[in-house]
This record gives structure tokens, C-alpha cells and sequence, in this order.
């Protein structure tokens, strides 16, 4: 709680000697509103926390990609930008600059062959900074494959090199077309084996901020591939209090607590930011006799849950995996 708090006492207040554009102080001022009134986090006060408090555990960050700093959707704002100077303001960096671990985000050029390929020689050089690489729309990874092919997936069996580096992917069908839509997560899947790498679609910023610690507080390196939400970002469901930050840790299942066990005939196992689609339409039909389960970790995949979970609902006749993407795409 006291990393929290320092985090998110440092990441909502803007330092006085510049002058900011009215959203940003509209942004700032939400987010202390958000911790420090109405304990619910977004997805982006979530990740800002995750990086916060490693940074205080005496971790770096960094992060790069096209538009990181901003963020793609505007979420993230990492780096301030003053209004009349130009000035860039790292408000991660001033938690407790003496003893803190450096926060770096750098925008970067629409090279993501290049970028990737960079990025994993840094996560290798220095396996205690969480390296993190966010492509602008999940697709553009495409660019960098032979890096995800010849490195990323297999280096550690081919080479015994560890790696931690974190591709964040957007993904999600939000009607933006063809190219704005699909991160592709059945290639990584294919490239899965022998738990080379975590592959994760987290529902919840809570859920996200676990994971990305996870990353450091392993006392292992391997890949962390995040297909990341767009719609999620401001949705006011996907939202998490601070117990669920401090207590517990990384769900790779969540289980359908909002129903009569007893009662459900239907079990639909889905990932992401659909599970939010179906409540939606579970609750517009009033069928609560349909449990929705959340795979949050894709890979390595967490059997021993799935079995727990599916002997919760005994009395199913039906268990069905859902999916927004067309059949031969997605999970």
C-alpha cells in the first residue's frame, strides 16, 4: 500500500512551475479522483501503478513504441508535455528520484522490425529493467516477425538465452477495419510450446498490473505477449480498487462469482475485452443460468483452473468457447 500510495500521490499532481493544457490538468485531476476518492482504477492508472512500484523496488522501465509516451488512445500519458515550453515531464521519475529505479519512454519510428529487434538486445543487456514494446494497433507487430519467429518464441530452446521482454498488442474488434482490429494471437499461439513464453488477454487493470510485476519479480526471464484492450481503456466496467492491487496476484482464470452455480445450464469460456460483450448481452436477455469464465493467461494454459472451475458448474449441459474474431483467427 505505502508503494501505491507514493505512486499515485507522485503520478496525479502536476508540478507547479509549468503550464499544462486544460485536458491534461482534467486528466490528473480524474485520476487523484480515482485513487484517492473513488478506489476505482482504470487500465491506465493500473499500468502507471505497475511501473511506479517496480521503480521503488529499484527496477527501470522502458517502454517504446509508436506513440507510447501519449499512448495510442490517449490513455497512458507518461510523458507531459508543458504547454509553453515544450518542456517533457516524467512525473514517474519523481516519486523518489534518489532511490527509485528510471522510468525512459521513447517514441518510435514506424520500423517495428528494427524496434523489436533492438528492444530484445536491451531486455537481454539488462534483465532488471522491464522492457516493453506497444505496437500502435496489435497488427503492426507483423512488421517485426522474423524477430518473433528466429528470437523471440525460441531463443531460449535454440540458444538457452532468457528474455523478458513485453509486447503490448491492441486488439479488439471496435469497427476501426482491417488493419486496426487484430493483433493475430493464433500466430503466437502456434509459436507456444514447452512454456516458452506467457501470451495473457487480461480483462481487468488490476489483472494487468499483476502481470507486468510478474515480469520482474520472477526469478526468471521469458517473453510476456499482452494483446491489450482499446475499448477497455475507458470502459466503466473494467475498472479495479486498490485491495485488488495490494492483496493477491495474477489471475490466469476468473471465475463467474455473479451467478447461482446451481442454476447455470451453459458454460462460455472466452478472453478479453468480448467477455464484457457478452455480460452485456447476458444481462439485456436476463439469462443468468450462463456462467461467463475468463481466460486471462492464453498460454501456459492453466488447466488445473479450467478443471476447478468447470466442477463448479456441475450442472452444465453446455460448454462453449466464444471468440469475436472469425473461426480461423483468434484463441
Amino acid at each position: 500500500k505505502a508503494l501505491l500510495d507514493a505512486t499515485a500521490e507522485t503520478i496525479t499532481s502536476l508540478p507547479s512551475e509549468y503550464n499544462y493544457l486544460r485536458k491534461i490538468e482534467r486528466l490528473i485531476a480524474d485520476r487523484k479522483a480515482m485513487y484517492f476518492e473513488k478506489n476505482q482504477m482504470d487500465w491506465a492508472m493500473g499500468e502507471l501503478l505497475a511501473y511506479g512500484t517496480l521503480l521503488q523496488e529499484g527496477y527501470n522501465v522502458r517502454l517504446s513504441g509508436q506513440d507510447v509516451e501519449r499512448g495510442t488512445f490517449s490513455h497512458r500519458h507518461a510523458v507531459i508535455k508543458s504547454e509553453n515550453a515544450e518542456d517533457e515531464i516524467v512525473l514517474l521519475n519523481r516519486i523518489n528520484p534518489e532511490k527509485q529505479g528510471h522510468f525512459s519512454a521513447y517514441n518510435s519510428l514506424l520500423s517495428e522490425y528494427g524496434v523489436m529487434g533492438f528492444d530484445y538486445g536491451y531486455a537481454m543487456a539488462s534483465p532488471n529493467t522491464l522492457t516493453l514494446w506497444e505496437a500502435q494497433f496489435g497488427d503492426f507487430s507483423n512488421g517485426a516477425q522474423i524477430m518473433l519467429d528466429q528470437y523471440v518464441s525460441s531463443a531460449e530452446d535454440k540458444w538457452k538465452l532468457q528474455n523478458g521482454l513485453v509486447l503490448l498488442l491492441p486488439h479488439g474488434y471496435e469497427g476501426q477495419g482491417a488493419e486496426h482490429s487484430s493483433a493475430r494471437m493464433e500466430r503466437y499461439l502456434q509459436l507456444c510450446a514447452k512454456d516458452n513464453m506467457f501470451v495473457a488477454n487480461c480483462t481487468t487493470p488490476a489483472n494487468m498490473f499483476h502481470i507486468l510485476r510478474r515480469q520482474m519479480k520472477t526469478k526468471y526471464r521469458k517473453p510476456l505477449i499482452v494483446f491489450t484492450p482499446k475499448s477497455l481503456l475507458r470502459h466503466p466496467q473494467a475498472v479495479s480498487t486498490k485491495e485488488e492491487f495490494i492483496e493477491g496476484s495474477f489471475q490466469p482464470l476468473i471465475s463467474d462469482e455473479t451467478v447461482n452455480a446451481k442454476d447455470v445450464k451453459s458454460v462460455v469460456f472466452c478472453s478479453g475485452k468480448f467477455y464484457y460483450d457478452l455480460y452485456k448481452a447476458r444481462e439485456e436477455r436476463g439469462r443468468m443460468d450462463v456462467a461467463l469464465i475468463r481466460l486471462e493467461q492464453l498460454f501456459p494454459l492453466p488447466v488445473a483452473e479450467i478443471k476447478a472451475s468447470l466442477a463448479q458448474f456441475k450442472n452444465a449441459s453446455d460448454i462453449v468457447w466464444a471468440q469475436e474474431e472469425p473461426r480461423n483467427m483468434g484463441a
